[in-house]
């Protein structure tokens, strides 16, 4: 089973477990919210362009409103069976892609609930997230004023953002990876000017 599959089925365990109306870290959104939103991202191509782009947004948001008032057991068994065969996201190119996305919504559910624990390591995807770090960091950190390097605990950095003054932030690659896509229930640490890493964590970051 691949890593995407693996965090997609996990995944839906979790909400099938916590059930549509849980908080996620996705402001705004409950569990059936996220649901409806995978389910238009591999199975509505008229709608799914509006969560990349901004100006596309009205139709995907009447498209997802519309989705999220399924039988929510119906919404996770969709998502659960993956993205038809015509779908771009049943390419194996974009697997990385699916990877990512799934592995940062399952901890959204994950961590949405006070008291959450970080998962126990796993090195094979733990090792595939910090490959794909260097070009997702790029964009999330593409507004901080300042610059910004990712180090994971066995010492390997990548670049992020280029700038004067740099700030590290310093995790594990799923840790990383989280804090990228703009969530603050992290577990990360930071080194710099006092100043300069309050104006990373303050910095809207996210893809």
């Amino acid at each position: 089973m691949s890593l995407a599959t693996h965090e997609r089925r996990t995944l839906c365990d979790l909400l099938d477990e916590v059930g549509p109306d849980a908080p996620t870290l996705c402001e705004g959104w409950l569990t059936r919210d996220l649901a409806a939103h995978l389910v238009i991202r591999e199975r509505r191509p008229d709608a799914a362009p509006g969560i990349w782009l901004p100006g596309l947004g009205r139709w995907t948001k009447v498209v997802q409103d519309r989705t999220a008032r399924r039988p929510f057991r119906e919404l996770v068994d969709v998502v659960r069976t993956g993205p038809p065969t015509w779908s771009p996201f049943a390419l194996a190119p974009l697997e990385p892609v699916s990877l990512v996305e799934y592995f940062v919504h399952h901890e959204d559910v994950r961590r949405g609930r006070a008291g959450w624990q970080p998962r126990r390591s796993h090195r094979e995807r733990e090792a595939a997230l910090w490959h794909l770090l260097g070009r997702v960091s790029r964009l999330g950190y593409r507004r901080s004023p300042v610059g910004v390097v990712l180090r994971r605990r066995g010492g390997e950095q990548c670049v992020a953002r280029r700038g004067p003054r740099t700030v590290t932030v310093v995790g594990e690659p799923g840790e990383l990876l989280l804090h990228a896509f703009g969530r603050e229930e992290v577990m990360v640490s930071f080194e710099g000017e006092r100043a300069d890493i309050a104006a990373v964590r303050k910095s809207r970051r996210g893809i």
